[in-house]
């Protein structure tokens, strides 16, 4: 900044524009501008000429000799008064503001001061000259892609450019360039919102898993050997994994073991930890991975395809295990628990498959003792809630929703796998062994019969005051299972906690030193926030393609049951969908009525499906 006082008259440089001394003065000077007149002080502007200036307006630059000057002095460093002498034969505020015109562009002069100005080079100005043209035609194949997304389209080569779209979108990136030149909102729905209208998505594109940070590649850790050890020898017993049809990861199975009065409940369970010990590569794999992903479009594991060839139960003749036996009394109480390694021969069933058996022996008995176990459950507090369920499939490019009902066979699974977690508690306490107990604290309530109900507006009155399960050193009751304590140890093959469970099992069964609590709660801990993002980019996805089913399903219309109300605002679950709603303008609804429904709209990028009254 020029440090001279400007004489009154003078033509100085404010801001990077002319202006015109009106008052001069050692702390302050008055200047007139093009938009008006400030006080400023000295050092605040530049003396590009002493004047005499009388108005702004007479700036306009005469002709002149410029081109011959630049060639005349390319390279070299001259004064604004020279060069302007030099191409304008006279130095006047008109032409010293022509030339520091010039100046500013950067072009063929160069300079912050009118004493030092640099005259560029033929060779400078060649390349200077190709910069800019070369970043016009940028803007210019900007502009078009701009202008392509607006009307909806795109052409191949804005690939590259939709990449910040695209990172957005998968929630890999906060920010994009392309959605603040639209003037979108930047975030995730937006630009999923964006991508589809252009054509570049279409909804079979699914971004939840990636967005949740979900690794998609299938892990490949070495796979050890099965040891060679003592097992207890099973396969006398009949033993049943029931699951889903079409399942590939089969990790439990069932039998029952009669001696006398003695009624026996064995839970086989899939040895994983007999091949994944604690630190191996595999266990680091499983505990960064925290679950299984279950996706429509395909699983993502947690522990290497090939482990559940070894392990899995009913793929071989006879399969190894880690064994669960429970004795289970006449009020349903448990009694001794056996917690070993096994072999067992394993027959899978589907749940479709299992029912046509459920009244006949073995399933018919087990299903009879385990029915105590519920009673007992039950009694003891167990909150039973049952909501619809779909199981959503894509089939040929069309998704499919096929309703999962509660049988007998799906109770009776999941009684023994409650019982098991029950009685491997016990143990697990009885012999000082560190696991992740899952606790459940119960809801505040007056009478526990507020938490009992058998409407859907009553079971969804009720699960709105359920207190979250979470994963504790110390064991206490799980108050929605209805049981003192509580351990999840019969899917170690596809959740994390089940599988540290079993390996301190394991320590104490041969005899070493199971891991310390605190280092059992800290894998814990690191586990739980893994699993947290794949149940919630499973919950997203499947909500994904539930609206990709209304998509292909324009004309849907249903029934749907009022759960919840907000004034005119119904809270309605739609049961064919599996999916809750909120539709409005009826306030002569009561809960539980049932409604027909149509729909109107349907958001993908917010997962937002609208109805109407029908």
């Amino acid at each position: 900044m020029s440090e001279v006082i400007p004489p009154v008259g003078s033509l100085v440089l404010y801001k990077q524009r002319p202006a015109r001394v009106t008052e001069s003065g050692p702390k302050k000077i008055a200047i007139q501008t093009q938009g008006g007149a400030a006080r400023v002080r000295p050092k605040d502007v530049i003396l590009l000429h002493p004047g005499p200036l009388n108005n702004l307006g007479g700036l306009s630059a005469p002709e002149g000799e410029v081109m011959a000057a630049w060639e005349l002095l390319a390279g070299e460093t001259v004064s604004l008064a020279d060069l302007a002498e030099l191409a304008y034969d006279d130095f006047t505020p008109a032409t010293a503001w022509a030339i520091w015109e010039m100046v500013a562009d950067g072009l063929y002069f160069r300079g912050s001061s009118p004493a030092t100005i640099h005259v560029q080079t033929a060779a400078a100005v060649a390349e200077e000259k190709a910069a800019r043209a070369a970043k016009t035609a940028q803007e210019e194949a900007r502009n078009a892609f701009l202008q392509r997304i607006r009307q909806g389209m795109y052409a191949p080569e804005d690939e590259a450019r939709l990449g910040d779209v695209v990172a957005l979108a998968m929630g890999r990136r906060q920010d994009s360039r392309t959605m603040r030149s639209l003037e979108r909102p930047e975030t995730p729905e937006a630009a999923h919102a964006i991508l589809i209208h252009i054509g570049y998505w279409d909804e079979f594109v699914n971004p939840y898993p990636i967005r949740f940070d979900i690794a998609m590649e299938q892990p490949n850790p070495p796979l050890p050997a099965l040891p060679d050890e003592d097992r207890l020898d099973l396969t006398h017993l009949a033993a049943f994994a029931i699951d889903d049809e079409g399942n590939q990861d089969p990790d439990d199975a069932i039998s029952l073991e009669v001696e006398g009065n003695r009624r026996r409940l064995w839970v086989h369970v899939a040895d994983v930890a007999a091949l994944a010990s604690p630190d191996s590569p595999i266990d680091l794999e499983a505990q960064a991975r925290g679950a299984n992903l279950y996706l429509p479009e395909g699983t993502v594991h947690m522990l290497p395809i090939a482990a559940t060839e070894v392990l899995g139960l009913g793929l071989a003749e006879v399969s190894p295990a880690l064994s669960f036996g429970i004795d289970i009394d006449e009020e349903g109480g448990i009694g001794e628990v056996e917690v070993t390694p096994s072999w067992v021969r394993v027959t899978r069933l589907s749940y479709q498959e299992a029912d046509a058996q459920m009244d006949i022996p073995p399933l018919r008995d087990l299903d009879e003792l385990l029915a105590r176990r519920t009673a007992r459950r039950q009694a003891n507090g167990a909150v039973e809630l049952s909501f619809p369920e779909v199981k959503v499939q894509i089939e040929d490019g069309e998704v499919m929703l096929k309703p999962i009902d509660r049988t007998r066979s799906r109770l009776l699974v999941r009684e023994a796998m409650l019982t098991a977690g029950a009685g491997v508690a016990r143990f697990a306490m009885e012999h000082g062994i560190p696991v992740p107990f899952t606790v459940q604290p119960p809801p505040n309530v007056e009478d526990a019969a507020e938490l009992q109900g058998e409407t859907l507006a009553e079971m969804f009155a009720i699960r709105k005051r359920l207190n979250p399960g979470r994963q504790v050193a110390d064991p206490s009751p799980h108050a929605g299972l209805g049981l003192d304590v509580y351990v999840q140890v019969t899917s170690p093959l596809r959740r994390y906690h089940d599988l540290l469970a079993h390996q301190q099992l394991r320590a104490f069964l041969k005899g070493e030193a199971p891991l310390d609590v605190d280092v059992v709660m800290k894998r814990t801990a690191a586990a739980r926030e893994a699993v947290r993002n794949v149940r919630r980019a499973e919950r997203f996805s499947i909500t994904h393609w539930r609206m990709v089913y209304l998509i292909q399903h324009p004309g849907w219309r249903g029934k749907g049951i009022v759960v919840d109300q907000r004034g005119a605002r119904n809270r309605i679950i739609l049961p064919e969908l599996a999916l809750e709603t909120q539709v409005s303008g009826n306030r002569n609804l009561a809960l539980d009525d049932e409604v027909a429904l149509a729909l109107t709209s349907v958001d993908l990028p917010t997962l937002d499906a609208r109805f109407r009254y029908v």
